[in-house]
């Protein structure tokens, strides 16, 4: 039997059916970790200092001063519904071919075959004395959305009602007529700062009700941000899940012939938007990983053929080596805290799990076998690691206490299972599973029930969570002379998978927190 994923506003989606037997998985450990890029912050009503995402050297080299001294954002105010609108359009029915809102403003949808029916929602191009912008942000919104698998958008040449007034009532009749459940209308304007304004409101077309508006203001380059802000607030509002949209993903950038591939640090948009190269390909890097808790990524330098962990500040560019240990490591993730990182060290034929802690730079060994046991990664709460290990003859995942104690074998299907990662709900650990030439990517619960795979091929290997815990990155290699990886993104229910568009090939994706 396979169990459903429940949204918080009590609706159910059901997950593709399990499989018995065969799965995937026994990659070679490669790293994971927790994630978290914290940028421009909620937007305040006083002005606030901010970051933005895109790096540029220190000021001392022409850059601008690094992230904190590029953004500036204000605002947050809610945005009441329009003089006259009493928050009752006239009530009717949606007539929607998906689902509709709940009187509370959740999603409500129909289910068909297992699966809810997307969402009918109506996002007009936003008002603007520049029409480009205005359709770029709001196709921003309309990309966002679509990709979630939980709404459907409407095609605007069906529209019956232009926006002209942002202040006034929609004409919900007309929305209806086209099935419209949801309506969401904006508008953008450039003060004489260069600075953007922007006000969203969204609607309830069936009862007419005003379920979200906000005013805020930002820099002119974060116009992609806007976007993705306003889609998280519609998502939230009407899912009752927090958004992951304004988000943002590090990976490894691919180039050249497979067999002389230059791999080099790579961040982009959760809608693989904005790439920025964070290195330049002098050495080989993997398993990039953010910090929780500031503006760092760790990951995995190999430089000469030594292996080194080492964190990249993205303010300001500079670098630092962590651990210059002895053998390989492998698989370096945060704490939730972001005051330690764990990680594989190799001891002679084997390899144990080690944590570091980044204040004092002492190294704790936290397991000890003669097996290799590698990719471990904490616990929401930072109470338990997951990790794998072949103690058992075969690649296995395995659960223990923080300090190393109370380690217990939670994964028994057949297949070799590796690069366990925890959800950031806590509820979930997605895996990579291997049998029969097949790679998988699934998931289980902590103590290792509730198995259920989302999606299979040649070989997938490196899921990450998004910050809601709804939906997960991994990357799946192509086959051929000519084939390199590509990022994938499926959700829980395993039906609503989609490729992540990149410029070159993409690998080990590692999700960042919501950056608001």
């Amino acid at each position: 039997m396979t169990d459903a994923v429940r949204l918080s506003n009590g609706s159910h989606l059901t997950p593709r059916p399990a499989r018995s037997a065969p799965y995937l998985s026994a990659l070679r450990p490669m790293l994971a970790a927790v994630v978290a890029l914290t940028l421009i912050g909620p937007m305040t009503t006083a002005e606030a200092q901010r970051r933005d995402d895109s790096y540029r050297p220190p000021a001392s080299q022409g850059g601008g001063g690094g992230l904190d001294g590029q953004l500036r954002a204000q605002g947050g105010t809610p945005v009441a519904p329009p003089a006259g609108n009493a928050g009752n359009g006239g009530g009717g029915s949606a007539g929607g071919g998906g689902g509709g809102i709940t009187a509370g403003g959740g999603l409500s949808g129909r289910t068909t075959q297992g699966t809810i029916a997307p969402i009918p929602i109506a996002v007009p191009l936003f008002l603007s004395d520049d029409p480009k912008l205005a359709s770029d942000v709001a196709n921003v919104v309309v990309g966002d959305l679509e990709r979630s698998g939980l709404f459907s958008p409407l095609d605007r040449a069906s529209y019956l009602e232009q926006i002209r007034d942002l202040n006034a009532a929609p004409r919900f009749p007309d929305w209806r007529a086209i099935r419209a459940d949801a309506l969401v209308v904006g508008r953008v304007t450039r003060g004489a700062d260069g600075r953007l304004s922007t006000e969203f409101r969204l609607w309830d077309v069936a009862s007419g009700k005003q379920l979200a508006g906000q005013r805020f203001a930002t820099a002119a380059q974060n116009w992609r941000r806007v976007g993705h802000i306003i889609a998280d607030q519609v998502y939230e509002r009407l899912t009752g899940e927090k958004g992951y949209f304004d988000t943002r993903v590090v990976y490894v950038d691919e180039t050249g012939p497979k067999e002389k591939r230059v791999k080099r640090l790579a961040i982009m948009d959760q809608d693989g938007a904005n790439v920025r190269l964070l290195s330049q390909g002098q050495e080989l890097v993997l398993t990039p990983r953010f910090s929780p808790t500031t503006q760092e990524i760790a990951f995995m330098s190999y430089t000469r053929d030594q292996p080194r962990v080492v964190l990249m500040n993205l303010e300001t560019g500079q670098r630092q080596v962590v651990g210059d240990f002895p053998g390989m490591t492998f698989a370096p993730r945060f704490s939730p805290d972001g005051q330690r990182i764990v990680m594989s060290l190799q001891d002679g034929a084997n390899s144990s799990i080690n944590e570091l802690d980044l204040k004092s730079r002492q190294t704790r060994r936290l397991t000890s076998s003669n097996a290799i046991d590698t990719a471990p990664c904490f616990s929401p709460d930072g109470r338990q690691i997951a990790f794998e290990s072949d103690r058992d003859g075969t690649q296995q995942i395995f659960t223990m206490n923080s300090d190393g104690s109370g380690v217990r074998r939670i994964s028994s299907g057949d297949g070799r299972y590796s690069t366990p990662v925890w959800s950031p709900r806590g509820d979930y650990i997605a895996f990579t599973k291997q049998l029969g030439g097949r790679f998988l990517i699934g998931v289980m619960r902590p103590d290792g029930s509730g198995e259920r795979i989302l999606t299979e091929g040649f070989h997938n290997e490196g899921p990450t969570w998004a910050p809601n815990g709804r939906v997960l990155m991994f990357f799946r290699e192509g086959q051929g002379a000519g084939a390199g990886p590509r990022i994938y993104s499926v959700d829980l229910t395993g039906y609503n998978e989609r490729v992540v568009q990149t410029p070159s090939f993409a690998s080990d994706p590692a999700w960042s927190p919501v950056l608001n």
